[in-house]
């Protein structure tokens, strides 16, 4: 055989070989393979420079991965720790997407001192039978395996343990530096799926230039793009080519992209799920190979705007003055800031947009607005603030139609929900909100976004399904714009429900898979038409079980708070009413309907609801349930409350309010002095308030940002002075005829059934 058919063997033999290589699944006491890799600085390192030591860790790594940055620490401390006492570690990156640039960029950014080499091919990762990263092998001094598997068990796929249970890394360590068997070999290894070199099949006709390019453009690239909060990018065919194995992972297994409802249900603007087709198309292009196709089918790059989505804001406001730090690993709680934008008159905004200060690590941000007389500061802690706007990775910003906006009263306060998630080396975030203004005598209708919340509840211990149920009636005819379920780490399912009128059923939204980590809003694509008396229900579920990975302790019974160990159950929505018209310069559409009635002769309460009316104020369940009775009469009721006079204090025992009336709660106490209720409380005559914002008095100048009219009527219930109030949006919506129907029936209030 001459020289030449020689070396062409041999270079047919090498190519045969590796094309068979495949991962195979390492064995506990198998001899670790040796290898010779480079570094980033072009240093050669083989395994034989590691024989001197008592153990061997090596570990898998790759730059990009989420769980990589999130372990990189932890191994450098445990790598300075054991560095005295005979133990080598030893970082190889097997990834075709990840460059020698990359991986000494890494090593800087996470201040990785050990060895981090790279394996061109992933030939030495397919000699370990190494599947993901980071995935480490532990061996002892005979260079025989005695541990495989993950680091510890405190992250897991979306999910973080609030602590350590098991330091399977460390076990191994100090069992075999103590010649003590190894208690837990083996653990499932969690991570990003190596970026193996794929050999792509010619005559694949799905390509990456053809249809894999277009898909990611579509549903991805929104955030695996440059500067955002996805963890590498997915723009060019090396990128995508390298993460192929693992994009078809987390789409198969539904992980991504972050769309959690049923398919079966609504129809929602800013659906991000794929289609089947789309599905396909990944996974037949990633078994084979991963082909690129001609580059001349690509289409034009995506072109994103630079700066602010809603154009140029009328107002940027800062969330702090300073920049919040965020450690580089670990659990970071919600962080608040509340922050005085100067409004001393009413603002209405037409367009809003959450700007992270830092993607990296900004995973999502509420920003509400809190009117002066709140006392609470929390979006969430005790229904005190309302909802503006929001941002999550693909989220879209707040632009309403012309003649819609959303409305900060004087003097109110911006409070932002910050959620950061550490990516593995210490960061700082300074965001912000833009806002575009509204001209008031443009805006036709206020967008408001309400909610059913159910509050008083309790998970018991281990429960891996409770439910929890909440519900209100839309007592006028309403568009519903879009839906934002929140719970927290317990939180399992979540539906909407709408009954209407004629008791036909509609689901809205069924998330039959919440996840924390994303917090969507769904908006439909056309608002839904919610007429007036349809109820609409929230289902929640939660699992309080060890089997949920993601529970603080499933020992503990679970009730509502504010903190992600604590439970909510919130069923958000962006309303407006239907009817309404705020460019008319009076508005009493629904009043005139009552006045034309009254006259008329067909208004006038029934024997049954006067008896409804004694039971009334035993919940603000039974009291809805009169107001339901008097919308039929009077239209233009919005609000109904009865507070109590009890010990220099005012009570606010019972609170029935329309959906498109903004926020309420009964509960509330508050100092009797200097309020016009209490004054009220206290005589005996029935008041009326053409215009709510002409009463000069504290409660007046929170409720008058929202009601125009009102009527008061002075009850003894169970010899406790107080006053029931009628409460309307529209100016001078209780004349005479008003009252002389409405007072009687306000005296019934509390009686005994005769």
């Amino acid at each position: 055989m001459n020289r030449l058919a020689l070396t062409l063997l041999c270079c047919l033999l090498v190519l045969t070989v590796h094309a068979d290589e495949q991962p195979i699944s390492p064995r506990i006491g198998e001899v670790a393979p040796r290898f010779s890799l480079g570094d980033s600085r072009g240093k050669q390192w083989s395994s034989d420079d590691f024989r001197d030591q008592q153990v061997l860790v090596v570990t898998f790594l790759g730059t990009e991965c989420p769980l990589v940055k999130l372990y990189s620490q932890r191994l450098q401390a445990m790598a300075t720790e054991f560095s005295g006492q005979g133990v080598a570690f030893v970082g190889i990156n097997p990834n075709q997407q990840d460059s020698l640039t990359e991986l000494g960029h890494f090593a800087k950014a996470h201040e990785i001192s050990f060895p981090l080499l790279k394996d061109p091919g992933n030939r030495v990762a397919d000699q370990f039978g190494a599947t993901r990263t980071p995935e480490v092998f532990v061996y002892d001094k005979s260079r025989q395996l005695r541990y495989h598997g993950r680091i510890d068990d405190q992250y897991t796929y979306g999910i973080q343990r609030p602590k350590v249970e098991h330091e399977y890394l460390r076990e191994a360590i100090d069992a075999l530096l103590t010649q003590k068997q190894v208690k837990i070999a083996e653990t499932e290894t969690i991570g990003c799926l190596i970026g193996r070199v794929a050999e792509p099949d010619p005559t694949s006709t799905v390509t990456y230039s053809k249809q894999i390019s277009r898909i990611l453009q579509r549903r991805c690239i929104e955030c695996h793009r440059e500067g955002e909060i996805a963890p590498f990018s997915l723009t060019s065919y090396d990128d995508a080519a390298g993460w192929g194995e693992m994009i078809a992972e987390v789409v198969e297994q539904q992980r991504m992209p972050p769309w959690h409802a049923n398919p079966a249900h609504g129809n929602f603007a800013n659906e991000a799920r794929l289609t089947d087709e789309e599905k396909n198309l990944i996974y037949d292009w990633v078994a084979s190979g991963a082909p690129e196709g001609d580059p001349s089918d690509l289409p034009p790059p995506q072109e994103f705007v630079d700066g602010w989505r809603i154009g140029n804001p009328d107002l940027i406001v800062k969330m702090s003055n300073k920049p919040f730090k965020v450690p580089a690993e670990g659990e970071v709680r919600y962080q608040y800031f509340s922050v005085d934008p100067g409004f001393r008159e009413d603002k209405w905004v037409k367009a809003a947009e959450c700007r992270p200060g830092n993607r990296a690590v900004v995973h999502h941000i509420i920003v509400a607005a809190s009117s002066p007389e709140r006392v609470a500061k929390r979006i969430h802690g005790d229904l005190e603030s309302d909802w503006l706007t929001a941002t999550a990775p693909g989220a879209r910003p707040l632009i309403l139609p012309d003649g819609l906006a959303k409305r900060i009263p004087a003097g109110s306060r911006l409070i932002f929900q910050m959620h950061y998630t550490p990516n593995g080396t210490e960061q700082e975030d300074l965001s912000s909100v833009g806002l575009v203004f509204a001209d008031p005598e443009t805006v036709k209708r206020e967008v408001i976004t309400q909610k059913a919340a159910q509050s008083r509840f309790e998970i018991p211990p281990g429960a891996s399904n409770h439910e929890v149920t909440a519900n209100m009636t839309f007592s006028q005819d309403t568009l519903m714009l879009a839906m934002f379920p929140h719970m927290h780490l317990r939180g399992k399912s979540f539906r909407y429900t709408a009954t209407y009128p004629d008791n036909r059923e509609e689901i809205l939204l069924d998330i039959p898979h919440y996840d924390f980590n994303w917090q969507n809003s769904y908006a439909f694509k056309e608002a839904k038409f919610m007429p007036a008396g349809t109820k609409l229900t929230c289902v929640a579920h939660y699992d309080n079980s060890a089997a949920n990975l993601a529970n603080p302790d499933p020992t503990t019974a679970v009730r509502w708070g504010d903190q992600t160990w604590e439970e909510m159950m919130i069923g958000y929505f962006d309303m407006a009413i239907v009817d309404q018209d705020l460019t008319k310069s009076s508005h009493t559409r629904r009043t005139d309907e009552f006045l034309k009635q009254y006259h008329e002769g067909t208004t006038g309460f029934s024997e049954p609801v006067k008896q409804l009316a004694r039971t009334a104020l035993e919940s603000d369940d039974t009291l809805r349930t009169l107001g339901g009775e008097l919308l039929k009469v009077m239209p233009q009721l919005d609000r109904i409350d009865w507070v109590t006079l009890e010990v220099r204090t005012l009570h606010v025992r019972r609170v029935a309010q329309s959906g498109g009336a903004g926020q309420a709660r009964s509960g509330l106490k508050v100092p009797a002095a200097r309020l016009r209720l209490t004054e009220y409380a206290e005589g005996d005559q029935t008041v009326t308030h053409a215009r709510t914002s002409e009463v000069n008095a504290p409660d007046f100048k929170l409720l008058g940002r929202r009601f125009a009219s009102s009527m008061h009527v002075p009850v003894v219930v169970d010899d406790v002075r107080g006053v029931v109030s009628f409460w309307s949006t529209e100016i001078d919506a209780f004349p005479t005829e008003a009252v002389e129907i409405l007072e009687p029936l306000a005296k019934q209030l509390g009686l005994p059934n005769q």
